[in-house]
């Protein structure tokens, strides 16, 4: 049974919650891709950052719809969920735009559960974790090659 470590990438590049939104887009064009684990300064993944995002910069904002009864303002929608797609919106680093929610495997993990995962939760990459230190990245293109004997 192939495992995480048989397939996943171990040139792993990194970002900090300092990095500025235009060195990730750099980042992602230059080594063509779209995940990049966020660590901090002891190199311990804190969360991730995707293309989507990144993109989230680019679409129109949505404005929530609130009802006005009395001198109270009621909001139809999350008012946390548009103050967290304003800040994306005019984020200037890594920090503004990550998700600190990642879901991570572990060099053992067996490629089956990585597909399950993968297709659940609609990611394309996965951080590889020993502990709290990213060892690798592993990307639905990596399963794919598994198919073909590409490994």
């Amino acid at each position: 049974m192939l495992t995480v470590a048989d397939v996943m990438t171990k040139e792993v590049i990194t970002v900090t919650k300092e990095t500025s939104i235009r060195e990730l887009a750099e980042l992602f064009a230059r080594n063509r891709i779209s995940t990049a684990p966020v660590v901090d300064a002891a190199g311990d993944l804190i969360g991730v950052v995707t293309e989507s995002d990144l993109i989230e910069q680019d679409k129109n904002l949505h404005i929530p719809t609130v009802i006005s009864l009395f001198d109270w303002v009621l909001y139809v929608e999350s008012e946390k969920k548009f103050e967290r797609q304003l800040q994306k919106m005019t984020g200037q680093t890594v920090g503004d735009i990550y998700l600190e929610d990642v879901v991570t495997v572990t060099p053992a993990t067996p490629l089956s559960t990585v597909a399950d995962l993968m297709s659940s939760r609609k990611l394309h990459a996965l951080p590889v974790v020993q502990g709290k230190k990213v060892v690798g990245m592993v990307a639905r293109i990596d399963l794919i090659r598994t198919m073909t004997g590409q490994e």
